[in-house]
């Protein structure tokens, strides 16, 4: 959905085809008016839906036998399709994306959702707790699996460092950001370190880089590197050599998803297979942040839907996300993730919203202290 509200469906699979434009659909008005009753219904109650069903509604003063005929036609062009020879219809992808891009009328929020937004955003003191309570509350306003791709460590500034010894070898490191991430990493040394000298390592980072993003934290790191090794102090080595490893790999972007249990009892995971292969979806989460950073590009909500993606094909679910600025920087996705029979409608404007209410939060958070993040 671009910000004057229309509907913005990407498809990212080529082998896709494209759901053609409303003035090209061949559909006349009251086509358009019975697919829009048939996916509504398909919505709200999970059943193909028969031409009598729609005939007893009364909307179009149409005979069913009418209707049978606009619904078959519905069908050859791909927006309906046909479970059971002796059952109704149902929308198929083609048709949910003709319901979003042309039919959907009604594209706001509710007061009571904007509200709980508002509320829940402005609560968190840190970017961390933002983010776990924005994946929380997506899932709990749209009764689906809420994701959140959080924006990258390497664009953080640097509050505070510390090293904990564990046992052994391992030293458990513990980088916290001036806006309130707190990212932990077990590191391996190639011999013991007493603790005393953890705390001088720890203090002496702290004091040296923080308030410096994670990325001009690496560069000093390099030019310490390249500095004569005689210079170089046996404490300070050991120093550059932590420091090194704790900042190494800390240009990738965490995922959090919740609510993956508010799904389970919907009718589209009826068997343990099913069940299976959603919780493998999100078994991989540094895959899954290449995925959605590939398939959420430019502004305005992006609706996937079954066969759209590798993501949502498996299960025939849709993913419904959108990207999150921070000033003109793009620094993350959020959205929902869930069966392709979900009400659109209500979900498409709660993630436009979000995404523009946390992007604005998360622009008060960094010039309060990141401000490396989103500049």
């Amino acid at each position: 959905m671009t910000s004057n509200g229309a509907s913005s469906t990407r498809r990212p699979s080529p082998d896709a085809p494209p759901t053609p434009p409303a003035a090209e659909s061949g559909l006349n008005s009251r086509d358009r008016e019975i697919l829009k009753d048939i996916v509504r219904a398909f919505i709200l109650n999970g059943e193909p839906v028969s031409s009598r069903s729609v005939a007893k509604a009364g909307r179009h003063s149409l005979s069913a036998a009418t209707i049978r005929n606009v619904m078959a036609d519905l069908e050859d062009l791909g927006y309906l399709s046909q479970p059971h020879t002796s059952a109704g219809r149902v929308p198929t992808r083609s048709g949910y994306h003709f319901y979003i891009d042309a039919l959907m009328r009604n594209r706001s929020v509710s007061a009571k959702a904007r509200r709980t937004i508002d509320e829940t955003l402005a609560g968190p003191s840190g970017v961390e707790e933002m983010m776990t309570s924005a994946s929380q509350l997506l899932s709990d306003l749209t009764q689906q699996i809420g994701i959140v791709v959080t924006p990258t460590v390497a664009r953080s500034t640097l509050r505070a460092i510390d090293f904990v010894n564990l046992s052994g070898c391992k030293v458990l490191c513990v980088l916290v950001s001036a806006g309130g991430f707190v990212d932990n990493k077990v590191i391996e040394t190639p011999e013991p370190i007493a603790r005393r000298d953890l705390i001088r390592i720890s203090n002496y980072l702290t004091d040296h880089f923080a308030g410096k993003t994670l990325r001009q934290i690496r560069d000093e790191l390099i030019d310490l590197m390249a500095e004569d090794r005689s210079k170089v102090d046996r404490l300070l080595g050991r120093t550059i050599e932590l420091a090194q490893m704790a900042f190494a790999d800390k240009g990738t972007q965490a995922v959090l998803v919740e609510g993956t249990t508010t799904v389970l009892n919907q009718p589209e995971l009826s068997d343990l297979d099913r069940i299976r292969r959603l919780l493998g979806t999100f078994a991989d989460k540094a895959t899954l942040v290449r995925v959605l950073n590939r398939l959420i590009e430019g502004p305005g909500v992006r609706v996937v839907i079954g066969r759209d993606s590798d993501l949502t094909s498996e299960l025939n679910f849709s993913l419904v996300a959108t990207s999150y600025d921070v000033g003109n920087r793009n620094v993350g996705k959020l959205g929902i993730f869930g069966p392709s029979r979900m009400d659109y409608q209500r979900v498409i404007p709660i993630v436009e919203y979000f995404g523009e209410r946390i992007g604005q939060a998360l622009e008060q958070t960094f010039s309060d202290g990141d401000e490396g993040t989103g500049r």
